[in-house]
Protein backbone atom coordinates (compact mmCIF):
# COMPACT_ATOMS: atom_id res chain seq x y z
CA UNK A 1 0.00 0.00 0.00
CA UNK A 2 2.86 2.61 0.91
CA UNK A 3 6.62 2.65 -0.24
CA UNK A 4 9.82 4.35 0.45
CA UNK A 5 12.44 4.73 -1.66
CA UNK A 6 15.59 6.05 -0.97
CA UNK A 7 17.74 7.95 -3.23
CA UNK A 8 21.82 9.44 -3.20
CA UNK A 9 23.75 7.33 -1.51
CA UNK A 10 27.47 6.54 -2.64
CA UNK A 11 31.41 6.99 -2.50
CA UNK A 12 32.81 9.96 -1.07
CA UNK A 13 35.82 11.55 0.71
CA UNK A 14 36.16 12.49 4.03
CA UNK A 15 35.22 16.01 4.44
CA UNK A 16 32.48 15.29 1.43
CA UNK A 17 28.68 15.88 1.38
CA UNK A 18 26.06 13.77 0.24
CA UNK A 19 22.18 14.15 0.66
CA UNK A 20 19.76 11.80 0.78
CA UNK A 21 15.99 11.74 -0.29
CA UNK A 22 13.49 9.23 0.26
CA UNK A 23 10.04 9.53 -1.01
CA UNK A 24 6.78 8.16 0.07
CA UNK A 25 4.02 7.12 -2.14
CA UNK A 26 1.09 4.48 -2.09
CA UNK A 27 -2.47 5.11 -0.22
CA UNK A 28 -1.12 8.20 2.50
CA UNK A 29 -3.38 10.83 3.73
CA UNK A 30 -0.50 12.08 5.92
CA UNK A 31 2.92 11.22 6.86
CA UNK A 32 3.52 12.39 10.97
CA UNK A 33 7.44 11.54 12.06
CA UNK A 34 10.47 10.73 9.30
CA UNK A 35 13.22 9.66 10.30
CA UNK A 36 16.90 8.46 8.57
CA UNK A 37 18.33 5.63 10.83
CA UNK A 38 21.74 4.02 10.02
CA UNK A 39 23.38 0.55 10.77
CA UNK A 40 27.21 -0.08 10.05
CA UNK A 41 28.62 -3.43 9.58
CA UNK A 42 28.63 -5.10 13.05
CA UNK A 43 26.50 -2.81 14.79
CA UNK A 44 22.96 -2.02 15.88
CA UNK A 45 20.66 0.52 13.95
CA UNK A 46 20.58 3.64 15.02
CA UNK A 47 18.38 6.71 14.87
CA UNK A 48 20.55 9.55 13.13
CA UNK A 49 17.95 12.36 12.75
CA UNK A 50 13.82 12.83 12.83
CA UNK A 51 11.66 15.49 11.62
CA UNK A 52 7.97 15.98 12.77
CA UNK A 53 5.11 17.11 10.00
CA UNK A 54 5.63 20.48 11.68
CA UNK A 55 9.04 21.09 10.85
CA UNK A 56 10.37 20.59 14.61
CA UNK A 57 13.66 18.42 14.61
CA UNK A 58 16.32 15.87 16.68
CA UNK A 59 19.47 14.81 15.82
CA UNK A 60 21.77 11.74 17.28
CA UNK A 61 24.80 13.85 18.64
CA UNK A 62 27.19 12.46 16.61
CA UNK A 63 26.11 14.35 13.41
CA UNK A 64 24.77 17.29 14.99
CA UNK A 65 25.67 20.49 13.28
CA UNK A 66 26.74 17.95 10.51
CA UNK A 67 23.69 16.52 9.03
CA UNK A 68 20.43 18.26 8.68
CA UNK A 69 17.13 16.74 8.05
CA UNK A 70 14.13 18.74 6.56
CA UNK A 71 10.87 17.46 4.49
CA UNK A 72 8.74 18.37 2.00
CA UNK A 73 5.52 17.37 2.84
CA UNK A 74 3.55 18.63 -0.50
CA UNK A 75 5.91 15.56 -2.16
CA UNK A 76 5.91 13.06 0.75
CA UNK A 77 9.36 13.03 0.74
CA UNK A 78 12.47 13.35 3.72
CA UNK A 79 15.99 14.30 3.20
CA UNK A 80 19.00 14.12 5.22
CA UNK A 81 22.05 16.20 4.24
CA UNK A 82 25.03 15.40 5.25
CA UNK A 83 28.56 17.72 5.40
CA UNK A 84 31.95 17.11 6.70
CA UNK A 85 31.44 13.06 6.15
CA UNK A 86 33.73 10.98 8.33
CA UNK A 87 34.50 7.72 7.85
CA UNK A 88 32.73 6.46 10.80
CA UNK A 89 29.81 7.52 9.17
CA UNK A 90 29.71 4.75 6.97
CA UNK A 91 26.70 3.05 6.94
CA UNK A 92 23.64 1.64 5.37
CA UNK A 93 21.22 4.37 5.67
CA UNK A 94 16.93 3.74 6.05
CA UNK A 95 14.38 6.07 6.55
CA UNK A 96 11.24 5.04 8.38
CA UNK A 97 7.74 7.08 8.02
CA UNK A 98 4.60 7.02 10.37
CA UNK A 99 2.05 7.14 7.51
CA UNK A 100 -1.59 7.20 8.19
CA UNK A 101 -3.11 5.42 5.50
CA UNK A 102 -6.03 6.00 3.39
CA UNK A 103 -8.78 3.38 4.03
CA UNK A 104 -12.27 3.42 5.25
CA UNK A 105 -11.16 3.19 9.12
CA UNK A 106 -7.70 5.22 8.55
CA UNK A 107 -4.71 3.99 10.58
CA UNK A 108 -1.25 4.65 11.54
CA UNK A 109 1.60 2.40 10.61
CA UNK A 110 5.28 2.94 10.27
CA UNK A 111 6.63 2.21 6.89
CA UNK A 112 10.42 0.99 6.35
CA UNK A 113 12.61 2.31 2.87
CA UNK A 114 14.89 -0.73 1.87
CA UNK A 115 18.21 1.25 2.57
CA UNK A 116 20.93 3.24 0.71
CA UNK A 117 24.67 2.45 1.39
CA UNK A 118 26.77 5.26 2.08
CA UNK A 119 30.56 5.18 2.26
CA UNK A 120 33.11 7.09 3.25
CA UNK A 121 36.77 6.46 2.77
CA UNK A 122 39.49 8.17 4.26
Amino acid sequence: QVQLVESGGGLVQAGGSLRLSCAASGSILSINLMNWYRQAPGKQRELVAAITSGGSTNYEDSVKGRFTISRDNAKNTVYLQMNSLKPEDTAVYYCNADVVVKSSLPYEYRYWGQGTQVTVSS
